[in-house]
């Protein structure tokens, strides 16, 4: 089928929310277009300094669609809407022939959410995401919330790759695996990781504030 398109600089998952402000003319007409026809459109990576264009589909790309939950239209054409994640898809044809970029694509099915396998995981899991929550509360000197966990390994494979504070490499990465026990498996390393990563840079200000008897500067990553 084919999708509208709306590229942006973040990794968009199933079941995440995202507000969006909508300001260029081209993507005002393509949330018009979706209001008009109930149809969705797709959020896709678009990096810093890249602009997608045909051919680049020969590479891996995976997005998730977006339904429109809410508008609200501004006096001078400009929206606000909120959005939620769909299912993910796969681009096989990037298209220009809009003022928008368009795509066919195909659904890009989320597998073996139910296994055995990915319950086991989940499980193991679940402690490294307290540990994490806890590590960040003390790298960014902020309480963070960390509400209930949900049940389902897909809900919770999803939850913990929107939670991530890294990279959108990363994200992407974890997004294009093709079922929950490879996200959850890799989600595994990347907690075991940044909890590591936040310790260090917990331990060296410290010390280095202990030597100098003052606050270091260093910014930790929001």
């Amino acid at each position: 089928m084919e999708l509208p398109l709306f590229p942006l600089n973040l990794v968009f998952f199933p079941g995440q929310a995202l507000p969006l402000h909508i300001f260029e003319p081209r993507y005002r007409e393509l949330i018009r277009y979706c209001m008009k026809t109930d149809k969705l459109f797709g959020i896709i990576l678009q990096r810093e300094d890249e602009v997608l264009e045909p051919g680049d589909e020969q590479r891996k790309l995976i997005g998730t669609a977006a339904h429109i939950r809410s508008v609200e239209e501004l006096r001078d054409g400009r929206m606000n809407i909120m959005t939620l994640g769909t299912k993910r898809f796969q681009v096989h044809k990037l298209n220009t022939d809009k003022s928008y970029l368009t795509a066919e694509v195909s659904h890009y099915p989320v597998l073996n959410g139910q296994t055995k396998r990915a319950e086991e995981l989940a499980q193991r899991i679940r402690p490294k995401i307290v540990e994490y929550v806890d590590a960040l509360s003390i790298a960014t000197k902020t309480k963070l919330p960390l509400n209930r966990l949900p049940n389902n390994p897909t809900s919770l494979a999803f939850l913990v790759a929107m939670a991530l504070r890294i990279e959108n490499d990363d994200k992407q990465d974890l997004l294009s695996l093709p079922g929950i026990p490879d996200i959850l498996n890799k989600e595994n390393y990347l907690l075991w990781r940044e909890v590591a990563l936040l310790q260090h840079m917990v331990e060296t200000q410290e010390k280095v504030e202990a030597m100098t008897g003052g606050p270091t500067g260093y910014i930790f990553p929001n």
